[in-house]
């Protein structure tokens, strides 16, 4: 979700993509990537943009000055997500005196930049919600690579699992903006109280308080599968957890078939849910056609009757919730998706920015935002985890999000990406087709475990061609 997904988040959005300690509420420890990135001081050629005039700190990045110039962004961001990227990108402005355009682009957006670069008017920069589609873009030499001053910016603030999920073949080409927590469980504070439901720790343990919530009246788990996307991290955290680290690389570049044994496992696994429609808002046919955004504010409003009593998304709900009068901390809370199998799942997702032109302006903006100063912004207005290991953690609006930000950058090795944006777009990315269709097809009929298999692996196999 990628993280950027909530326009699809969202994948990102796509999107970082856990057991960890979160404010309050529960252990969020083992959430995010391996922080070793080694440091390394950045030189400017030229002329340098004055400070910004928001009576902002001294800056940490330096810019040149880009007066007159004038950069395109595509992103795939709507409503809240792309009202604060634009934050982000007035402050660059104001740093530069360059004049930023964002252009809203379709999902998937590999084929609304094709379409671009075919009519011979790319943008300069692109927000890239999926491994795969920076993997496409590049194999189509569309990306040019990450300038030396970005590179430092990299280099100094980011893990080398950020830095290697933005190279393709050895070459930079992605900075990874923004980041996703995507094991993640929020809930109506006061449906559990009146429930008397236990926040839980274990699959088995999650179905019970799902049985209690619904003996109370009210409908336990809000589902948005109208975004086949949210479907794809229900079944990776379940795969992970219960299959493990290795099984979950092997699927995700496809070494191992959609009719493997450890992959029915986990559909099973998942129809213990989707299987008792009553356990979902509006049941199948609602779930279906209720978008993510409908998903969460559901959840958190209604009084002492919701739709439902939880909701499992990335952190970047919190952006949706902010959207209805629930506090988060106190009416809205959260815990860690519960341990199907020896351990809690640990997925992430991202956003990478990458150029497409080679401009001094482009690559001023991708140094931008592999900048603490960027990522602070967007902390501040909540919604957003930098991988960002230098942003401070005091920009985050509340607890939660600061002890989710501070997990993301120091947790350990277990973590993964999601699965579905390292895949093809055409499987893991495309409303309607692939992974995102076939997953909606096995939640109108999740005994059909089977079946789904069957047509995972037919699109799977076209999507990778091996």
């Amino acid at each position: 979700m990628r993280t950027g997904r909530a326009g699809r988040a969202r994948r990102t959005g796509q999107a970082v993509r856990t057991g960890r300690k979160l404010a309050g509420v529960a252990a969020v420890g083992a959430l995010a990537l391996v922080a070793t990135a080694c440091s390394s001081d950045s030189k400017k050629d030229g002329g340098t943009a004055t400070p910004s005039k928001s009576g902002a700190p001294a800056a940490s990045v330096q810019l040149p000055r880009l007066d007159g110039q004038k950069i395109e962004v595509a992103a795939v961001w709507t409503g809240p997500e792309q009202a604060n990227f634009l934050k982000v990108l007035k402050e660059f402005e104001s740093r530069t005196g360059a004049t930023v355009t964002f252009v809203p682009a379709q999902d998937p957006i590999v084929n609304f930049l094709g379409t671009k670069i075919a009519g011979g008017s790319p943008p300069d920069v692109a927000m890239l919600p999926q491994v795969g589609a920076i993997q496409q873009a590049a194999q189509k030499k569309w990306l040019k690579p990450v300038g030396a001053d970005a590179k430092a910016q990299l280099d100094k603030n980011y893990a080398k699992v950020w830095r290697d999920l933005g190279a393709v073949d050895g070459t930079q080409y992605g900075v990874y903006f923004k980041a996703a927590n995507k094991s993640l469980v929020w809930y109506n504070a006061k449906v559990f109280e009146t429930a008397g439901a236990q926040v839980p720790k274990t699959w088995k343990d999650f179905l019970t308080t799902a049985d209690t919530i619904s003996a109370s009246g009210v409908t336990p788990v809000s589902v948005g599968a109208a975004d086949g996307w949210t479907l794809t991290d229900w079944f990776e955290n379940i795969y992970l957890s219960q299959a493990g680290p290795e099984r979950y690389d092997q699927l995700a570049k496809h070494r191992i078939k959609w009719t493997d044994p450890s992959v029915k496992d986990a559909l099973t696994t998942l129809g213990q849910l989707f299987g008792k429609p009553d356990l979902i808002a509006g049941g199948t046919t609602g779930a279906l056609q209720t978008e993510f955004p409908a998903s969460v504010t559901q959840t958190f409003t209604g009084g002492d009757q919701p739709k439902a009593g939880m909701v499992f998304e990335g952190d970047f709900v919190s952006v949706n919730i902010a959207q209805t009068s629930a506090k988060i901390g106190t009416d809205a809370k959260v815990f860690p998706f519960p341990a199907v199998g020896a351990k809690a799942p640990v997925v992430t997702g991202g956003d990478a920015a990458v150029a497409l032109k080679d401009t001094k302006g482009a690559q001023a903006l991708l140094t931008w935002l592999a900048s603490p100063d960027a990522a602070k912004i967007w902390a501040a207005a909540g919604g957003y985890i930098s991988p960002n290991k230098a942003t401070d953690p005091g920009a985050y609006p509340n607890d939660v999000q600061r002890d989710i930000a501070k997990a993301l950058v120091g947790a350990g090795d277990d973590v993964r990406f999601d699965m579905s944006d390292q895949a093809p777009q055409s499987f893991g990315g495309t409303p309607g087709k692939g992974e995102w269709k076939d997953l909606q097809d096995f939640l109108k009929n999740p005994k059909d475990v089977g079946g789904a298999q069957a047509k995972l692996e037919a699109d799977a196999a076209a999507a990778y061609k091996n």
